[in-house]
């Protein structure tokens, strides 16, 4: 689903375990795990409370993650039918439906939330038709993926604190700049993609997004200088891009880790003060 971790494909074991449906498809994407749990922190951070309404979007977030495996690997399987990924993407997908549902029964202002899973599904559409047409690692795809991923930081805010702020917003556009930085990053270890000029387009122009964030007061200065965690991050990559390009994928996820932790400790103290 990432460009965070290295591209997989079902082995021999993996194919046989296929075959026992009672087991649960787990996705494999450590990356998107941090990208989810940031997003989510930053937006209970935000609200300054949790509640069962928290706990209920950590369990929804999670599971509509999840669901996204099943179906991409029934849909890579093309003509066969794997009673294992109807059947646990059938429960991680009924699981976040259903909690969606809940929250639009229980809230009296819905718009935001049909905004949110309209996105969502969307993301998820465009995601399984590209796999359908091998372009799942494509940058569009990427993108589009990575935002619907960000979400989860206005869906945990709005129902926990029944409202949307517009400093919420802000967040989720900033949190798809900075981590959509690194489908750029990753793309310079390819030989096909390695061109630095689509990573230097992209963080240009989420700059000048940020700053005009900053500027108008979506977000405080200090909240907006956490982009610049990216541009010191890829500004390094840059300048060690032989190491970066030939490096073990392990080396690379530190440097990904560690650039996003740093990023999340940035605008949680932003929030806090």
């Amino acid at each position: 689903m990432t460009s965070i971790s290295a591209d997989s494909q079902l082995s021999s074991s993996q194919f046989n375990h296929s075959q026992k449906w009672y087991l649960p498809t787990f996705s494999p994407e450590h990356g998107v795990y941090i990208i989810l749990i940031i997003s989510f922190l930053i937006g209970v951070i935000s609200a300054q409370q949790w509640t069962w309404a928290t706990t209920l979007a950590f369990i929804c977030v999670f599971c509509g993650f999840q669901a996204e495996r099943p179906l991409v690997l029934q849909i890579k399987q093309r003509k066969s039918w794997k009673p294992r990924f109807l059947l646990w993407g059938s429960v991680y997908g009924g699981i976040a439906v259903a909690i969606a549902i809940w929250f639009l029964w229980q809230s009296q202002d819905v718009l935001p939330l049909l905004l949110i899973y309209a996105g969502v599904a969307v993301a998820l559409i465009i995601d399984l038709i590209s796999v359908w047409y091998r372009q799942q690692k494509s940058i569009p795809n990427e993108l589009v993926t990575f935002t619907a991923l960000c979400l989860s930081t206005p869906l945990v805010y709005t129902v926990t604190t029944g409202t949307i702020s517009q400093l919420m917003i802000a967040l989720w556009i900033l949190n798809t700049l900075f981590f959509s930085t690194t489908i750029f990053t990753m793309k310079l270890r390819k030989r096909k993609t390695a061109s630095i000029i689509p990573g230097l387009v992209f963080h240009g122009v989420a700059t000048i997004i940020v700053f005009i964030l900053g500027l108008t007061g979506w977000l405080t200065p200090l909240t907006a200088s956490a982009f610049m965690v990216a541009l010191l991050k890829f500004a390094l990559i840059l300048w060690r891009k032989n190491w970066y390009c030939t490096t073990k994928i392990k080396q690379v996820a530190i440097v990904e880790t560690v650039s996003s932790l740093i990023f999340s400790a940035v605008v949680i103290l932003s929030i806090c003060n």
